[in-house]
């Protein structure tokens, strides 16, 4: 039943036959539903992930990685919620030591501003210590493809 202004409206538009009918209210989740199962052609493109085989949630120990990735590795990860975003990343030397920092992010944000933020604080870290030669790892496909320019 409409009040106030529809209300009087509809009121105005009765004595000219008339009808006001409200417009029923379209869920977004409905919309990506649709689009997702009816897509048009061509226009779905894979990410072409660095990781052959997502069914592996363990690659290897770190004497393994310490053969293949000979320099300094960073690895580092962010995440936000209702209390917060907190971000952390860790800086592997060539001989295994390793280097930690965290931090409690100060302002609002989504998860993937708290990956960026991760990445550029084990950045400045790298930077900071000198190092010239870094392999960097992380889980957000989003911000690899990205950085990476695809």
């Amino acid at each position: 039943m409409p009040t106030g202004c529809l209300a009087r409206w509809q009121m105005l538009l009765a004595k000219f036959d008339i009808i006001f009918t409200t417009q029923k209210a379209v869920k977004g989740q409905a919309i990506a539903d649709h689009l997702a199962e009816n897509p048009r052609e061509n226009d779905y493109w894979p990410l072409h992930t660095y990781f052959p085989d997502e069914d592996i949630l363990f690659i290897g120990t770190v004497k393994d990685m310490k053969d293949e990735c000979p320099h300094w590795r960073l690895f580092f990860g962010g995440a936000s919620n209702t209390f917060g975003a907190g971000i952390g990343a860790v800086l592997i030397s060539p001989e295994g030591r390793h280097f930690p920092a965290t931090a409690k992010l100060q302002f609002p944000c989504t998860n993937n501003m708290a990956e960026y933020e991760a990445c550029i604080l084990g950045l400045k870290m790298a930077l900071d210590m000198g190092i010239k030669e870094l392999d960097v790892f992380s889980d957000s496909d989003l911000l690899v493809h990205q950085t990476l320019g695809h």
